[in-house]
């Protein structure tokens, strides 16, 4: 169970690498929050997420599939993921199996069984308190128009001064102060 507060469902965006790094994450969202989730995980989980989340089936079990299989043959399912806690920056989980029994897990092999059984996420609040980032959606459009306001209010002297030209405290005429 979450330790002290609520579960909230949350969807698994995706896997995600920073190269440079050399870190994999994958990512939980909150859409009511808005809060995104990133758990750095290993490469063999990103995988058995990655795959899960495309539709691959191997020609073989993978480790994940085994279990899911294994778990069907023994006559039960897993009913929901929770992502219970964060300890010293380690995400903590349970599956929670179709017979109500809960079985410890690392929150990234528990969102890799979630896919398979099509289940869902859950995380406790406390964990999105703490982990969770808040995210900025921009369309295209409003990139578009923030860059075309930039250039609205930018001139050739603003590269030289270093200043912003948001900053101008004089304000409307769109050219920097000079300071003099």
């Amino acid at each position: 169970m979450a330790d002290g507060g609520g579960l909230v469902q949350v969807e698994v965006v995706g896997v995600r690498t920073h190269v440079a790094d050399d870190e994999t994450v994958v990512l939980l969202l909150d859409p009511q929050s808005g809060l995104l989730v990133p758990i750095l995980i290993g490469q063999a989980e990103a995988s058995a997420i990655a795959t899960a989340q495309a539709g691959i089936v191997p020609p073989r079990p993978m480790t994940h599939d085994l279990l899911k299989d294994a778990l069907l043959a023994a006559g039960t399912t897993v009913r929901r993921v929770e992502i219970t806690r964060l300890v010293d920056g380690v995400f903590h989980a349970a599956l929670v199996l179709g017979t109500g029994r809960r079985v410890d897990s690392r929150a990234s092999d528990a969102i890799a069984v979630a896919l398979r059984f099509e289940c869902p996420v859950l995380c406790a609040e406390q964990v999105l308190a703490l982990a969770g980032v808040e995210v900025r959606t921009v369309t295209p459009e409003e990139d578009i128009e923030e860059f075309r306001e930039f250039l609205d209010r930018v001139s050739a002297e603003d590269f030289e001064t270093g200043e912003d030209p948001g900053e101008d405290a004089g304000g409307g005429s769109g050219s920097p102060s000079t300071g003099t």
